[in-house]
């Protein structure tokens, strides 16, 4: 019983002391980090070169630098979640067997759709990886 209390407050003070190192690191990271929402990544249907079905995969994230229209973002994520897999089906649909996805109109299509959700510019829309197997 008292090793695992020790090793519990081993865990809290290993814990407390890298707190203040990670926020003391002037790197500009936590700032961004802040600003930054992670989405889901979002599905669409496509179909292979050989007929059967295939899947195309986008990551999806938001950079808003505003609090309180990041506060909104965090707020209307089903929303966003939903307008960016309307656009990335649409997006797989139209997508010819084994030709790879126009990424430059799937990222204005993805930024439209964020604009429209939250009513206004502001909130960036990032893409990672965009992904058809």
């Amino acid at each position: 019983m008292e090793r695992r209390a020790i090793l519990g407050l081993a865990a809290i003070a290993t814990a407390a002391a890298a707190t203040p190192a990670a926020a003391s690191s002037g790197g500009g990271g936590s700032s961004s980090q802040a600003s930054y929402l992670g989405l889901p990544t979002v599905t669409g249907n496509v179909r292979r070169p050989g007929g059967s079905l295939g899947v195309m995969t986008v990551e999806i994230g938001v950079d808003t630098p505003d609090a309180a229209l990041r506060a909104r973002v965090a707020q209307s994520a089903p929303r966003l979640r939903a307008a960016y897999a309307q656009v990335v089906q649409q997006s797989a649909a139209v997508l010819l067997p084994g030709a790879p996805p126009d990424i430059e109109r799937l990222v204005a299509q993805l930024q439209t759709a964020t604009n429209t959700v939250m009513g206004r510019a502001g909130a960036r829309l990032l893409i990672g990886t965009v992904m058809v197997v």
